[in-house]
């Protein structure tokens, strides 16, 4: 009997370790598997953070670079055409238009000082060795001084216009690009539309997902078209205004030019 009661003891102590080490062991699974969502969610948060320090790092041109391969590549790689154009024509004028932008005062002056000293020859090669339209229009105008004053205004009048012509060229080009760009946007716009309301027909269904792909494509195009237009333009009013200095003092230039002319005429005209 003793031996039996024993035995039931033990076997209750053994149950007792056997359900407090079970227990145990759920209470330590319990946080083992709070720890596992939060081991499972933690990567995702990590993950995002990374795109977003990514994002911040590449800043506004990781930004315009990703937009740009968004917008698809036919409208995108034509609007980036245009620019590239577009800057190049803008680029030329500019060097052209500052080189032809010398000091004309001071050429004025040097060639006064030579017709005064009746070196009409000096003047031409003063004149052929200036660069700039005042230098080009000067020497044409000396050339013609034994022809009187009326032909030295005629050469003057008519080889002015060729200048100013020479200075407002490829000007069209650029107003076109900054015409097209937009107008490639717009253009992208469109279709990019079309597009969503192609996707909208065949799923049947008017759900954001199906229509902010086309949409999102149809904007971007849209907004590098602007952009790509406000660049030139800008550049095109610097030119601009550039080609109006250049052709203002070509003008002021000209009266200077026949006023020394004549003096130089009057002066040897009497000897």
């Amino acid at each position: 009997m003793k031996k039996f009661l024993a035995s039931i003891a033990l076997f209750g102590l053994l149950s007792l370790g056997t359900a407090n080490a079970v227990f145990a062991q759920d209470e330590a699974q319990a946080p083992d598997s709070e720890v596992t969502t939060e081991e499972v969610a933690a990567p995702v948060e990590e993950m995002a953070a990374e795109d977003i320090t990514v994002a911040n790092e590449g800043g506004f041109h990781q930004a315009l670079k990703t937009k740009f391969i968004e917008g698809g590549a036919e409208f995108m790689a034509a609007i980036a055409i245009v620019l590239i154009l577009g800057l190049a024509f803008c680029l030329e004028r500019i060097i052209y238009l500052n080189l032809a932008d010398v000091n004309n005062e001071k050429f004025l002056d040097e060639i006064d000082a030579r017709l005064q000293a009746n070196d009409i020859n000096g003047a031409l090669e003063l004149a052929r060795d200036t660069r700039g339209p005042v230098a080009s229009v000067t020497f044409q105008a000396i050339s013609r001084i034994d022809q009187g004053i009326e032909a030295v205004e005629r050469s003057i009048t008519a080889y002015g216009g060729v200048q100013a012509g020479l200075l407002e060229k490829n000007m069209s080009w650029i107003t076109l690009f900054i015409a097209t760009a937009p107008s490639l946007g717009f253009l992208g716009t469109v279709i990019g539309m079309v597009t969503a309301f192609d996707k909208i027909e065949q799923v049947g269904d008017i759900s954001p997902t199906v229509v902010a792909g086309g949409m999102k494509v149809a904007l971007i195009t849209t907004i590098f078209g602007l952009i790509v237009a406000m660049i030139l333009q800008i550049f095109y009013n610097y030119i601009l205004s550039k080609y109006e200095g250049v052709l203002n003092k070509m003008e002021d230039s000209s009266i200077t030019l026949v006023d020394t002319i004549v003096a130089h005429q009057e002066k040897f005209a009497r000897k």
